[in-house]
């Protein structure tokens, strides 16, 4: 059997409710550590930047999750240690008040309890929707995950910024304890009974780790597949820390319009998202692989625009040019994300989990790599070039990056058994 369309509805509140905590680290309390306690905003960047660091062990719960028997159990683990985590990173704000060492330390427990348990829950729930998954619901599944794991995001944002006002330390752990408890609820009861009806009971494996890790790296179809999720994410990720900076610095715009003008990227990354999901099932337009590649050269096009308005400065069409990259790249990460599903189930058996893991292990670096090399580069060029030249140059960067992931895309899903895995009769 595979997951009808509620129960793919009812694994995306699992991902909604990892949207809803993740959100609580990176915005509110990174916000509390910069304006109310007034310390540097590289504090809070280096602890979110340890959370990705330590999902670089999902492929490790991916593993655990192949050959353990039963995925279930490491999702609802997994929730839990991100509650936790993000538990303690409230009471780390709250410590840091009175004692900055004794806070560290909760704060840096608790960021890595963050990483540990996205890596756990995350992992073993994509492992179980590409195992479960019918191939030609695969990018409606992507589609459905994500879109609700973006407004998990945005709904928690919304509401507990409209709840925290005025601001008491009470107040937040009563907040963070709410949203990390009706998550783990949530996530109880959206996987319970899924796994037992979709996929047959598997026998625990005794294969250790790193021999399973190695058998899938052997797997030219996995290892290529991971190179070019690194490739890709690190450009979808560079213009991360630098696209507000360039609008106010080049195109004076306001810290709030600076603000809307990521909303409306991320409101294109939605429509983007969406399309994909509406053409390649309900419509059958399209393969992944194509939807890929057209994501990848449509963000390059975008990041060439962005960068050719810089010259022009204040006045220039750039929230048109931002929607459209946001379009884009929502086209190419759900694409990217129903590969993923679809080639999870393609080599040895039962490890599924494994591959996810390693791609997820990929992203996660890209990610942190991605933003940090793009905000560097535009430090190192504005040593010598004007602001516009500095920004410019790493967008166009940026798009090389992407034409590049879009030829490696077009090589590597082009083979026979990876494009037959991806939709039927391609």
């Amino acid at each position: 059997m595979t997951l009808s369309w509620l129960q793919i509805m009812r694994l995306g509140l699992v991902q909604m409710a990892l949207g809803a905590i993740v959100v609580l680290t990176t915005s509110t309390l990174n916000r509390l550590m910069v304006v109310e306690l007034a310390l540097p905003a590289v504090l809070p960047g280096a602890l979110v930047a340890l959370h990705y660091g330590i999902q670089m062990t999902r492929p490790h719960w991916g593993f655990a999750s192949d050959t353990g028997g039963r995925r279930t159990r490491w999702i609802i683990g997994g929730m839990c240690a991100l509650a936790l985590g993000a538990f303690l990173a409230g009471c780390g704000v709250l410590v840091l008040e009175g004692s900055f060492a004794l806070g560290m330390i909760v704060s840096v427990i608790a960021y890595a309890l963050i990483g540990l348990g996205v890596g756990a829950s995350g992992t073993s729930l994509l492992a179980l929707l590409a195992t479960a998954t019918a191939p030609h619901r695969r990018a409606a599944a992507a589609t459905i995950t994500w879109l609700m794991m973006i407004f998990g995001i945005a709904m928690t944002a919304g509401i507990v910024g409209s709840l925290l006002d005025p601001y008491t330390p009470a107040l937040l752990l009563r907040i963070v304890a709410a949203v990390v408890l009706i998550a783990i609820a949530l996530t109880t009861l959206a996987v319970a009974g899924i796994e037992n009806r979709v996929t047959a009971v598997r026998e625990p494996d005794p294969t250790p780790f790193r021999e399973g890790l190695k058998d899938v790296w052997q797997e030219r179809n996995a290892r290529n597949f991971t190179l070019f999720v690194f490739l890709s994410m690190a450009a979808y990720f560079m213009q991360e820390l630098i696209l507000e900076p360039y609008a106010g610095l080049v195109f004076n715009f306001t810290p709030g319009e600076s603000t809307s003008l990521s909303g409306a990227q991320n409101g294109g990354v939605f429509i983007g998202m969406l399309t994909v999901g509406i053409m390649a099932t309900g419509l059958k337009i399209g393969a992944l692989r194509s939807w890929v590649m057209a994501g990848c050269l449509g963000s390059a096009l975008s990041l060439g625009v962005i960068a050719l308005l810089g010259p022009i400065g204040p006045g220039a069409p750039l929230l048109p040019a931002t929607i459209t990259l946001g379009f884009f790249n929502g086209m190419f990460a759900v694409a990217a994300i129903g590969s993923m599903m679809a080639l999870a189930g393609h080599g040895r058996e039962q490890r599924e989990g494994t591959r996810m893991g390693l791609w997820g292990a990929a992203q996660a670096i890209a990610a942190g790599f991605g933003g940090l090399m793009g905000a560097a580069l535009v430090d190192v060029f504005r040593l010598t070039l004007s602001d516009a030249q500095a920004f410019g140059s790493v967008f166009v960067f940026e798009a090389t990056l992407f034409i590049a992931a879009a030829l490696m895309a077009a090589k590597i899903m082009d083979r026979p058994v990876m494009s037959a895995s991806i939709v039927p009769g391609e």
